[in-house]
Protein backbone atom coordinates (compact mmCIF):
# COMPACT_ATOMS: atom_id res chain seq x y z
CA UNK A 1 0.00 0.00 0.00
CA UNK A 2 1.07 3.54 -0.71
CA UNK A 3 2.60 6.23 1.52
CA UNK A 4 1.18 9.75 1.79
CA UNK A 5 2.12 13.11 3.32
CA UNK A 6 0.54 16.51 3.86
CA UNK A 7 2.46 19.58 5.05
CA UNK A 8 1.17 23.04 5.93
CA UNK A 9 3.32 25.93 7.17
CA UNK A 10 2.71 29.52 8.20
CA UNK A 11 5.48 30.79 5.95
CA UNK A 12 6.65 29.73 2.50
CA UNK A 13 9.86 27.72 2.84
CA UNK A 14 12.00 25.02 1.26
CA UNK A 15 10.43 21.53 1.36
CA UNK A 16 13.17 19.46 -0.31
CA UNK A 17 14.46 18.16 3.08
CA UNK A 18 10.96 16.86 3.81
CA UNK A 19 10.75 15.22 0.38
CA UNK A 20 14.12 13.54 0.91
CA UNK A 21 13.05 12.23 4.32
CA UNK A 22 9.78 10.98 2.83
CA UNK A 23 11.69 9.28 0.00
CA UNK A 24 13.94 7.51 2.49
CA UNK A 25 10.90 6.35 4.48
CA UNK A 26 9.29 5.01 1.29
CA UNK A 27 12.46 3.20 0.26
CA UNK A 28 12.71 1.53 3.66
CA UNK A 29 9.03 0.56 3.78
CA UNK A 30 8.23 -3.11 4.27
CA UNK A 31 5.99 -2.87 1.20
CA UNK A 32 7.43 -1.75 -2.13
CA UNK A 33 6.66 1.91 -2.79
CA UNK A 34 8.45 2.25 -6.11
CA UNK A 35 5.65 2.38 -8.69
CA UNK A 36 6.08 6.09 -9.19
CA UNK A 37 5.21 9.15 -7.14
CA UNK A 38 3.72 12.59 -7.36
CA UNK A 39 3.26 15.80 -5.43
CA UNK A 40 1.25 18.99 -5.40
CA UNK A 41 2.32 22.29 -3.87
CA UNK A 42 0.60 25.64 -3.45
CA UNK A 43 2.14 28.46 -5.46
CA UNK A 44 0.60 31.81 -4.50
CA UNK A 45 -2.89 31.25 -5.92
CA UNK A 46 -2.81 27.87 -7.66
CA UNK A 47 -1.61 24.28 -7.34
CA UNK A 48 1.51 23.10 -9.15
CA UNK A 49 2.05 19.39 -9.80
CA UNK A 50 4.81 16.91 -10.50
CA UNK A 51 4.44 13.20 -11.38
CA UNK A 52 7.16 10.62 -12.07
CA UNK A 53 7.16 6.87 -12.79
CA UNK A 54 10.53 6.41 -11.13
CA UNK A 55 10.68 5.42 -7.47
CA UNK A 56 10.73 8.56 -5.38
CA UNK A 57 14.14 7.67 -3.93
CA UNK A 58 15.61 7.70 -7.46
CA UNK A 59 14.20 11.13 -8.24
CA UNK A 60 15.42 14.66 -7.75
CA UNK A 61 13.23 17.47 -6.45
CA UNK A 62 14.53 20.58 -8.22
CA UNK A 63 11.13 21.27 -9.78
CA UNK A 64 9.43 21.69 -6.40
CA UNK A 65 9.66 25.29 -5.26
CA UNK A 66 9.33 26.70 -1.71
CA UNK A 67 5.73 26.56 -0.54
CA UNK A 68 3.36 26.75 2.40
CA UNK A 69 1.47 23.57 1.47
CA UNK A 70 2.58 20.24 0.05
CA UNK A 71 1.00 16.84 -0.68
CA UNK A 72 3.13 13.82 -1.62
CA UNK A 73 2.17 10.29 -2.71
CA UNK A 74 4.49 7.30 -3.26
CA UNK A 75 2.69 4.51 -5.07
CA UNK A 76 2.53 0.81 -4.32
CA UNK A 77 0.29 -0.47 -7.11
CA UNK A 78 -2.30 -3.11 -6.19
CA UNK A 79 -1.02 -6.45 -7.51
CA UNK A 80 1.63 -4.49 -9.46
CA UNK A 81 -1.05 -3.50 -11.98
CA UNK A 82 -1.92 -0.26 -13.76
CA UNK A 83 1.59 1.20 -13.56
CA UNK A 84 1.12 4.31 -15.69
CA UNK A 85 1.77 7.99 -15.07
CA UNK A 86 -1.95 8.84 -15.32
CA UNK A 87 -2.62 6.54 -12.34
CA UNK A 88 -0.17 8.39 -10.11
CA UNK A 89 -1.58 10.66 -7.44
CA UNK A 90 -2.20 13.40 -6.53
CA UNK A 91 -5.45 13.40 -8.48
CA UNK A 92 -6.95 16.81 -9.18
CA UNK A 93 -10.45 17.95 -10.07
CA UNK A 94 -11.34 21.63 -10.23
CA UNK A 95 -9.51 23.05 -7.17
CA UNK A 96 -9.49 19.77 -5.19
CA UNK A 97 -6.37 17.63 -4.72
CA UNK A 98 -6.53 14.03 -3.47
CA UNK A 99 -4.07 11.41 -2.18
CA UNK A 100 -4.97 7.92 -0.94
CA UNK A 101 -3.46 4.89 0.78
CA UNK A 102 -5.57 1.80 1.29
CA UNK A 103 -7.34 -1.24 -0.04
CA UNK A 104 -11.07 -1.93 -0.32
CA UNK A 105 -12.66 -5.20 -1.40
CA UNK A 106 -16.06 -5.87 -2.94
CA UNK A 107 -17.01 -2.22 -3.46
CA UNK A 108 -20.57 -1.97 -4.81
CA UNK A 109 -20.52 1.57 -6.17
CA UNK A 110 -21.08 2.60 -9.77
CA UNK A 111 -18.42 5.23 -10.30
CA UNK A 112 -15.99 6.25 -13.01
CA UNK A 113 -12.22 6.00 -12.60
CA UNK A 114 -9.22 4.10 -13.89
CA UNK A 115 -8.28 2.70 -10.47
CA UNK A 116 -10.04 2.32 -7.14
CA UNK A 117 -8.55 5.46 -5.60
CA UNK A 118 -9.82 7.62 -8.45
CA UNK A 119 -13.29 6.11 -8.09
CA UNK A 120 -13.31 7.05 -4.39
CA UNK A 121 -12.21 10.60 -5.26
CA UNK A 122 -14.92 10.92 -7.89
CA UNK A 123 -17.56 9.55 -5.52
CA UNK A 124 -16.63 12.05 -2.81
CA UNK A 125 -16.76 14.82 -5.41
CA UNK A 126 -20.45 14.03 -6.00
CA UNK A 127 -21.18 15.48 -2.55
CA UNK A 128 -18.94 18.53 -2.80
CA UNK A 129 -20.79 21.83 -2.58
CA UNK A 130 -17.92 24.01 -1.41
CA UNK A 131 -17.50 22.21 1.94
CA UNK A 132 -14.91 19.41 1.98
CA UNK A 133 -15.65 18.13 5.47
CA UNK A 134 -19.35 17.93 4.69
CA UNK A 135 -18.70 16.01 1.47
CA UNK A 136 -16.40 13.56 3.24
CA UNK A 137 -18.83 13.03 6.11
CA UNK A 138 -21.56 12.09 3.62
CA UNK A 139 -19.46 9.97 1.25
CA UNK A 140 -17.26 7.88 3.54
CA UNK A 141 -20.03 6.07 5.47
CA UNK A 142 -21.62 5.10 2.14
CA UNK A 143 -18.30 3.79 0.79
CA UNK A 144 -17.79 1.71 3.94
CA UNK A 145 -21.37 0.38 3.83
CA UNK A 146 -21.02 -0.53 0.15
CA UNK A 147 -17.69 -2.37 0.66
CA UNK A 148 -17.41 -6.00 1.69
CA UNK A 149 -14.16 -5.29 3.53
CA UNK A 150 -12.15 -2.13 4.16
CA UNK A 151 -8.60 -3.19 4.82
CA UNK A 152 -7.60 0.46 4.99
CA UNK A 153 -8.79 3.82 3.71
CA UNK A 154 -6.42 6.67 4.53
CA UNK A 155 -6.89 9.75 2.40
CA UNK A 156 -6.24 13.47 2.37
CA UNK A 157 -8.40 15.83 0.34
CA UNK A 158 -7.59 19.52 0.09
CA UNK A 159 -8.77 22.67 -1.64
CA UNK A 160 -7.29 26.14 -1.72
CA UNK A 161 -8.67 26.79 1.78
CA UNK A 162 -9.57 23.48 3.46
CA UNK A 163 -7.93 20.09 4.15
CA UNK A 164 -9.60 16.93 5.48
CA UNK A 165 -8.04 13.67 6.65
CA UNK A 166 -9.73 10.26 6.76
CA UNK A 167 -8.01 7.38 8.56
CA UNK A 168 -9.86 4.06 8.66
CA UNK A 169 -8.37 0.55 8.84
CA UNK A 170 -9.29 -2.98 9.93
CA UNK A 171 -5.85 -4.56 10.36
CA UNK A 172 -2.12 -3.89 10.68
CA UNK A 173 -2.26 -0.75 12.83
CA UNK A 174 1.54 -0.62 12.85
CA UNK A 175 1.42 -0.05 9.09
CA UNK A 176 -1.79 1.87 8.49
CA UNK A 177 -1.84 4.27 11.46
CA UNK A 178 -1.30 7.85 10.30
CA UNK A 179 0.95 10.17 12.31
CA UNK A 180 0.89 13.90 12.95
CA UNK A 181 3.60 16.40 13.86
CA UNK A 182 2.42 19.79 15.06
CA UNK A 183 4.37 22.92 16.07
CA UNK A 184 3.56 26.60 16.15
CA UNK A 185 4.95 26.92 12.60
CA UNK A 186 3.79 23.79 10.81
CA UNK A 187 1.66 20.67 10.77
CA UNK A 188 2.65 17.47 8.96
CA UNK A 189 0.52 14.35 8.54
CA UNK A 190 2.29 11.26 7.20
CA UNK A 191 1.87 7.51 6.84
CA UNK A 192 4.94 7.04 9.04
CA UNK A 193 7.04 9.36 11.22
CA UNK A 194 9.89 10.97 9.30
CA UNK A 195 13.30 10.94 10.96
CA UNK A 196 13.68 14.63 10.15
CA UNK A 197 11.47 15.54 13.13
CA UNK A 198 10.66 14.34 16.65
CA UNK A 199 7.41 14.37 18.64
CA UNK A 200 5.15 12.56 16.18
CA UNK A 201 1.75 11.53 17.50
CA UNK A 202 -0.38 8.63 16.17
CA UNK A 203 -3.79 9.50 14.75
CA UNK A 204 -6.62 7.35 16.04
CA UNK A 205 -8.34 4.84 13.78
CA UNK A 206 -11.75 5.92 12.41
CA UNK A 207 -10.72 9.57 12.32
CA UNK A 208 -12.32 12.16 10.07
CA UNK A 209 -11.04 15.66 10.77
CA UNK A 210 -9.91 18.93 9.31
CA UNK A 211 -6.18 19.66 9.27
CA UNK A 212 -5.05 23.23 9.83
CA UNK A 213 -2.52 25.23 11.80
Amino acid sequence: MCRILYLERKEKSEVIPVLKAFAQMAQNSREYQGHGWGCAWWDENRWDFYWDLRPIWESSFEAITPTKRLLVHARSAFRDQGIAIENNMPFVRQNLVFIFNGELHGVRLKETGRIGAEKIFNFVFRFYRGNLLGAIQKAIPIIIKKSRYVRAMNLILTSSAETVLVSQFSEQPDYFTMHELRTSEQVIVCSEPLNLFDSWQPIANQTIKEIHL
